[in-house]
C-alpha cells in the first residue's frame, strides 16, 4: 500500500464518531428530493422577495460561494426570516421520494462509530428522511441548521459547534458528505473524509464511494490491508464508545 494511503488509512484507528450529511448522502442523488428543495428555494425568492429569474440565479450562485448556503446570504443581505424560509423550502412530502433501505440499515448497524446527522436542513426534515429510509434508530443525535446558528457547512463555526456538542476532537471524527467543499473544510480541521458520489482525487477527500452502503466494504478492505489477519472491523478501527 502506498505510504500516503497508509497514513490516511491509519487515521481510522482514532475515529469513534461518524458524522453523516443528510440530503444526497444517505439516499441517492437521483431520488428527486434536492430537486424539489432547489425549486422551492427558487420559488421562495421569486414569490416572497419578488426577484426575477436572472437575479435569482446570480444571487444563488454568489451566496453559496460566499456563505455556503443561499439561506445565509438571504438572511444577511435581505433580512429574510430564517424560520419562514426553512418552513417554505422543506414543506413537501419527502416520503413520496424515498423508500426504506434494508441494506443501508444493515450497514449503519455494522459500522462501529457513534453516528450523528450533520445537516444544513432542519431537524424536522431530517427525521422525515430518516423515517422514510427506515434508519432513524441509528441517529440519536441530529445537528441541524438551527443548532449552528443558521450557519451551515463548510463554515468552521458550524463544525466547532458540533465538536463541542458531542465532546469530540476533529481527529476522532469521519465526515461522510456529497459536497467537496464540506469535505475539504473537514479535512483541514483534521477529520477523516469520505466523499459520497464524488470524483476520485478531489482535494480534501480521503476516500470516495458511490453510496453510503459501500462504506462498510471500503473500510473492511482498508483494515485488511493495514492489519493482515486482524479480524473484525469494529475492533480494528475503534471500539464502540460504550464498550
Amino acid at each position: 500500500m502506498p505510504a500516503r494511503l497508509t497514513v490516511r488509512s491509519a487515521r481510522l484507528r482514532e475515529v469513534s464518531w461518524g458524522l453523516f450529511d443528510l440530503d444526497n448522502t444517505l439516499y441517492p442523488k437521483g431520488s428527486g428530493v434536492m430537486e424539489v428543495i432547489s425549486q422551492r428555494i427558487h420559488d421562495y425568492m421569486a414569490q416572497r422577495l419578488k426577484m426575477d429569474e436572472d437575479t435569482i440565479q446570480t444571487l444563488r450562485s454568489r451566496y453559496v460561494g460566499l456563505y455556503g448556503t443561499t439561506m445565509r446570504g438571504l438572511i444577511l443581505e435581505h433580512g429574510v426570516d430564517a424560520e419562514d424560509y426553512l418552513h417554505y423550502v422543506h414543506d413537501f412530502p419527502v416520503e413520496q421520494f424515498l423508500v426504506r433501505s434494508d441494506r443501508l440499515d444493515q450497514v449503519l448497524e455494522e459500522l462501529p462509530w457513534q453516528k450523528v446527522i450533520f445537516t444544513s436542513s432542519t431537524r424536522e426534515h431530517a427525521h422525515l428522511v430518516l423515517g422514510a429510509l427506515g434508519v432513524e434508530r441509528h441517529f440519536p443525535r441530529v445537528y441541524d441548521i438551527r443548532d449552528t446558528g443558521y450557519v451551515g457547512k463548510p463554515a468552521g463555526s458550524a463544525f466547532r459547534t458540533l465538536f463541542d456538542g458531542i465532546h469530540a476532537e476533529p481527529q476522532q471524527c469521519v465526515l461522510l458528505d456529497d459536497s467537496v467543499a464540506n469535505l475539504r473544510a473537514a479535512s483541514e480541521l483534521g477529520m477523516a473524509t469520505v466523499g459520497v458520489g464524488c470524483q476520485e482525487g478531489a482535494e480534501g477527500v480521503d476516500w470516495c464511494v458511490e453510496r453510503v452502503e459501500d462504506v462498510l466494504g471500503l473500510f473492511e478492505s482498508l483494515v485488511k490491508a493495514l492489519c493482515p489477519g486482524d479480524e473484525g472491523l469494529s475492533t480494528t478501527i475503534h471500539r464502540r464508545a460504550n464498550d
